[in-house]
């Protein structure tokens, strides 16, 4: 018999099933795709020779997840640090550009009169990323390990998650920038939830950089399979787990939604957990769009070229508006729209001259209103030519996302509301909320602390816990190359 089988090879799967395989243990991971990975794949799926990635395109935690830090991720996928982590277009009379350097001296300067305000409010942060990312990539219930690093982020939470979030600034830019980047958490704008989850991003913005793994995403899923096969693991794909009874191990550990954790277990589940998982909530959608390009766009701001990511979307009132639009079940007459330029930076992503880009905007839940046309016309909107250059596009609707990937419930690629309530009680409020009342059976992924994102945190942590009540392992294992 397996000691440990694990379902879903996403990158929290994948993070579990290393650390599992590391202690010694046998291992084995089922996946119901052809290609494992999750939200962590690659693919041609515009046209012959552009590779795309299938979700996350760029990863602010590769380098400052703690679970990454210490299997040395950075030292068996080569990334490429783009100088300009992110970009805003604004219009002239907006002020024009917001442009995120990695040197936030140079950001800063850049901002005008507004320079000392953005400085004050990142400054701190970024000298402290690898703490902030501790703090963010673990559960609120525990005592911080950095309390005044914690203190600095929480106060920042609270004043850009409020009202009085432009306090000290003057023009539109700087805000836009901050906005910008706390729309990836499709949460209403202001919230804390948002700011927070946008603060976090945007410190490692200015300290280690957003990286793109040369290649795609799929290298960082490759990098975690290869190792877990090196120590006696296996992977299993075009296999679909459909009932907890069906898996023969001592440990299960489940790289799935609630829901789906639901219908698993059946009966096996105790109502008053099967109740709780039931409470929790998913989000809006998105909706994804690819293209294939004849060229680089054509962006009106010509340093835009040198970011890995844009979020185009107007000014920091403007993203609001769209954003409340989206959760009131409408889709956005403006939209908030993330793009990414991946070939910019890595010349195997597309053939010779031309380019892959990738682009999602956010949409009502379940929507299945195809938005090529909206991203499209974003795009054109502060890159005018770039509809010429357009050689193949694919569409994904929220629904189709759902469809090929049943964690992203209505196409909710974050896997779950991002409120303060499910900040703290994700899925459920507990300082172990991976274990179940179930014996043997643990549960990682986004719907789990410490929620979204590429970082493997939610496996490691999973993993950890498994090891200490199941084999009786307090010690965790070396993850190093």
């Amino acid at each position: 018999m397996t000691d440990v089988a694990i379902v879903g090879s996403g990158p929290n799967g994948l993070a579990a099933a290393v650390t599992l395989a590391r202690a010694g243990l046998s291992v084995r991971v089922f996946e119901r795709m052809g290609q494992l990975g999750g939200g962590a794949r690659t693919a041609e799926v515009v046209a012959p020779g552009f590779l795309h990635d299938t979700c996350s395109a760029v990863h602010p935690l590769a380098l400052a997840s703690p679970f990454f830090r210490a299997f040395g991720l950075e030292r068996r996928v080569d990334f490429v640090i783009p100088d300009i982590s992110f970009a805003h277009p604004l219009s002239r009379a907006d002020g024009g550009s917001g442009i995120a350097y990695r040197d936030l001296e140079r950001t800063a300067a850049e901002l005008g009169r507004d320079g000392d305000a953005y400085r004050r409010l990142l400054a701190p942060l970024a000298a402290h990323a690898r703490e902030v990312a501790r703090m963010t990539g673990s559960s609120l219930l525990r005592v911080p390990p950095h309390p005044i690093v914690t203190a600095r982020f929480g106060l920042r939470a609270l004043q850009q998650g409020s009202r009085w979030w432009d306090a000290g600034f003057s023009d539109a830019v700087a805000p836009a920038m901050i906005t910008g980047v706390a729309a990836h958490a499709i949460a209403p704008q202001p919230s804390l939830v948002g700011a927070a989850a946008g603060l976090a991003l945007q410190t490692h913005a200015h300290a280690a950089g957003w990286p793109i793994p040369l290649g795609g995403s799929q290298a960082i899923s490759d990098a975690m399979a290869d190792d877990l096969r090196a120590h006696g693991g296996e992977i299993i794909t075009d296999h679909e787990v459909r009932a907890l009874d069906e898996v023969t191990a001592r440990a299960v550990v489940l790289d799935v939604t609630p829901r789906a954790l639901v219908r698993l277990a059946g009966d096996r589940m105790p109502p008053r957990y099967r109740r709780r998982l039931e409470a929790f909530h998913y989000g809006s959608g998105a909706a994804k769009v690819q293209f294939a390009l004849s060229g680089p766009v054509p962006w009106a701001d010509e340093r835009i070229a040198e970011a890995g990511t844009i979020h185009i979307g107007g000014t920091r009132a403007q993203i609001a508006a769209g954003e409340r639009e989206v959760l009131a079940g409408r889709h956005a007459a403006s939209p908030y729209v993330l793009v990414s330029q991946p070939s910019v930076f890595d010349p195997s992503r597309a053939p010779v001259g031309q380019h892959a880009l990738w682009a999602y905007t956010h949409v009502p839940t379940g929507s299945t209103v195809d938005q090529t046309e909206a991203v499209t016309q974003a795009i054109e909107n502060v890159a005018p030519g770039f509809r010429d250059l357009i050689i193949a596009s694919h569409s994904s609707t929220a629904a189709e996302l759902a469809d090929e990937n049943p964690n992203y419930i209505g196409g909710d690629i974050a896997a779950g509301t991002p409120t303060l309530r499910q900040l703290l009680a994700r899925p459920v409020l507990s300082t172990d909320p991976w274990r179940t009342p179930m014996p043997g059976v643990y549960l990682c992924g986004a719907s789990t602390v410490p929620g979204p994102g590429v970082h493997g945190q939610s496996g490691w942590f999973a993993a950890r816990s498994l090891l200490r009540h199941e084999f009786g392992i307090d010690r965790t294992p070396s993850l190093a190359p």
